[in-house]
């Protein structure tokens, strides 16, 4: 006897239909997604409604995907069965962690945009705050103290961050290299108004001031900050270069600080300047340690050397805790010092982007 095979049911267009089948279309899940989202947003608009309060839509987006963790796991069950029904409810677990995590990032993008467009004109970026009171003013000397400040503490803490790190890396060996990896990582959790207590004590007995407040002493405390970062960023990216690139050019006869300076260091520029990148991101936001050592000042300074220089996180500060009697412009500044701060990391970020691009290795065919 000839053995029959049973031929697939085929819709009238020639395409297999996927419920019939035992499998869902590509549509489904995004659809489900959508509809949990859009039932949790009417439910907490009528909610808001009802009680005159405010929309919640990070809790109404979180709910609304825990929702949808259910609905395409009891859909994926009655449709393919328990096995790709378990696959597919991982696979959105894993969806609901990535939108928890946006959650709070993009929330704060949007609190941050709406609430600092109102002063983010041409007097914010081109005036100070020397003499004003109220409305009015701007924030030019924050950003130039912020500018030279970081700056500074990067031009410290690049070269000595690096050069420990290919010391660690390329010669460090025993108790000495032990002991630098162990600093580095105890200075990695030093929280940051220690820093600044530090550098207000340093320059306090070594001019022999109490009052002293300068420019200079921030960038030395956001250093402390921003060279374990560097030293450890980079050691991780110099271990990544593979040692077959070093033996390939002891073998050639050059010397092992030429292969370290034109083998090992272009090899891995990229990551390294996404570490410094990173570094720089930590530190410029600091507050306290700015607070502290560089104090604040409604006036324009260019000396990093003499008087008190104000920073954008102190900017910020300063606006919102010490408001005059009209409030609303000193809240307005104060989230447009935030969402200009939040510009100068991205534009840095956009920065090592291109650095990391234009010097990283080419790897020819």
């Amino acid at each position: 006897m000839t053995a029959t095979t049973a031929t697939p049911v085929v819709a009238p267009s020639g395409m297999t239909n996927s419920l019939t089948t035992g499998r869902l279309p590509r549509w489904v899940p995004w659809t489900l997604l959508g509809a949990s989202w859009a039932v949790l947003l009417v439910v907490f608009g009528m909610v808001a409604a009802s009680s005159d309060t405010e929309l919640n839509v990070p809790a109404a987006i979180f709910l609304g995907t825990v929702l949808f963790d259910v609905l395409l796991f009891v859909t994926a069950y009655l449709v393919e069965g328990i096995r790709q029904a378990r696959d597919r409810f991982v696979t959105s677990l894993v969806v609901t962690a990535f939108i928890l995590a946006l959650l709070p990032l993009i929330s704060l993008l949007f609190t941050v945009l709406t609430n600092g467009l109102a002063r983010f004109d041409l007097a914010f970026f081109s005036q100070s705050m020397r003499n004003v009171v109220g409305e009015g003013g701007g924030a030019l000397h924050a950003i130039t103290g912020t500018l030279l400040i970081t700056g500074m503490a990067a031009i410290i803490s690049i070269p000595v961050g690096l050069l420990t790190a290919v010391y660690l890396v390329e010669y460090g060996r025993g108790g000495l290299a032990r002991a630098i990896t162990f600093f580095v990582d105890v200075m990695t959790g030093i929280p940051s108004i220690v820093a600044g207590l530090f550098a207000f004590a340093f320059f306090s007995l070594l001019f022999d001031d109490e009052g002293i407040r300068f420019g200079f002493g921030g960038s030395v405390a956001l250093s402390l900050l921003m060279i374990p970062v560097v030293v450890r960023s980079s050691e991780e990216m110099l271990k990544l270069v593979p040692n077959e690139l070093r033996e390939a050019s002891y073998a050639l006869g050059v010397p092992k600080w030429l292969t370290i300076l034109k083998i090992v260091i272009p090899t891995s520029i990229a990551g390294i300047t996404t570490g410094v990148t990173l570094a720089i991101a930590r530190v410029i936001g600091e507050t306290a340690p700015l607070l502290l050592i560089a104090g604040f000042t409604t006036s324009m300074n260019y000396d990093l050397g003499a008087d008190r220089m104000m920073s954008l996180p102190v900017f910020v500060f300063n606006q919102y805790a010490n408001p005059g009697s009209n409030v609303d412009p000193y809240l307005e500044r104060a989230w447009t010092g935030a969402l200009t701060l939040i510009l100068i990391v991205m534009a840095l970020n956009l920065i090592a982007r291109l650095i990391a691009n234009i010097f990283s290795p080419k790897l020819g065919r």
